[in-house]
């Protein structure tokens, strides 16, 4: 197969590429615009092969994009790029409606006009996948799950611009034809993972004996999916799925976020022991502005329909991303050096009470 991922140095679109390519062969397009979070390091594992081409460009380049159709001729398009971190939509929405909805829609147009000049053979097998995430559907109780058929309710500028760009991709396949299949998926985590969301960076600053700061009382609840597992679901999806269907992606791992970081304090104090226990560097800090309570993913569909299963457990994936990080200095210092870990998202009328501030006190919410 041929295939653009866009988003490819990003964590999950990287995590992507590489399985595309290492493990079944594909000849893989990666486009990605290399902002902060996308990071060229992480496609070291298939740096130089003939499979693999990197362009640097941004989804919102028209002209860019029908070219990289044009010469690359995909079979499939996998549709990741995308700025996705909350806490920075707080505080700058405008990046988010921009790459979000209008390069979703750009993207959309010039995979519209090349599917529409391939053959009959071509159009029937051409799939395009636009990745998404549970934070759509808003927030749980402490009942339920997210099934396909979750009203959307989106609760931040992230989750409503996502929100938005799932509508595009369907309205594309409902009035053009264009056979896309939609994703949305629970919290990732893993190797290559961008030190600005709670795991990653819980890891670092815990290693660095730096406050673990943790939103509100740290009883906000996230479905954990390791990044690699997510990676096969998504090739299973563009292969399989249905056009014009949903499918759901979670690892059946539901933690409170305190219990996270709980759990990354006792796995680096076996491995790296310190005089105090590593958990005594938690301070619970003012929550961030809809801070949604729970996430929890039903993956039915896509476990009965493309026999889909998650191989690592929480405890499992936690310890393998315990042990990347520690092996693979050369990957994250020089992104410490671009982003020290100070916290993100405070309302621009300054930091709310009970806040800390300053270049410790590091985001640690999912």
């Amino acid at each position: 197969m041929r295939v653009i991922v866009t988003g490819g140095a990003g964590f999950i679109g990287s995590a992507l590429v590489r399985h595309l390519v290492l493990d079944r062969g594909h000849d893989v397009l990666t486009i990605d615009a290399l902002t902060y979070a996308g990071c060229e390091a992480s496609l070291r594992p298939v740096a130089g092969r003939d499979e693999h081409s990197l362009l640097h460009a941004d989804i919102c380049d028209k002209a860019a994009m029908d070219a990289a159709f044009a010469r690359f001729r995909p079979d499939r398009v996998m549709h990741l790029a995308a700025e996705s971190h909350v806490d920075r939509s707080i505080t700058g929405a405008g990046a988010f409606i921009r790459s979000n909805l209008v390069g979703t829609f750009i993207l959309l147009e010039a995979a519209r006009e090349y599917w529409s000049g391939l053959d009959r053979a071509g159009r029937e097998a051409f799939r395009f996948l636009h990745v998404s995430t549970d934070e759509v559907y808003g927030s749980l109780g402490p009942e339920g799950l997210f099934t396909e058929s979750t009203p959307y309710d989106p609760s931040s500028p992230y989750s409503a611009s996502k929100a938005g760009s799932d509508h595009l991709a369907k309205a594309w396949q409902r009035t053009y034809g264009l056979p896309v299949v939609v994703s949305n998926c629970s919290n990732n985590y893993g190797p290559y993972h961008f030190p600005e969301k709670l795991i990653p960076l819980t890891i670092l600053n815990a290693l660095a004996g730096r406050a673990l700061p943790v939103y509100g009382k740290g009883e906000n609840v996230r479905d954990w999916l390791y990044v690699e597992d997510h990676a096969r679901a998504l090739d299973l999806i563009a292969e399989r799925g249905r056009p014009g269907e949903t499918y759901n992606v979670g690892g059946r791992n539901e933690r409170r976020n305190i219990d996270v970081v709980r759990r990354i304090c006792s796995a680096l104090d076996a491995r790296v022991p310190t005089a105090i226990p590593r958990e005594s560097l938690i301070e619970f800090v003012a929550d961030r502005p809809g801070h949604d309570a729970r996430y929890a993913i039903d993956a039915t569909r896509l476990e009965r329909e493309l026999g889909w299963r998650a191989r690592e457990t929480f405890e499992t994936g936690i310890d393998k991303t315990v042990d990347w990080y520690l092996g693979n200095a050369w990957w994250w210092e020089p992104l410490r050096e671009s982003y020290a870990g100070g916290r993100l998202g405070l309302p621009a009328a300054g930091v709310a009470d009970g806040a800390a501030a300053g270049p410790t006190a590091a985001m640690v919410a999912a």
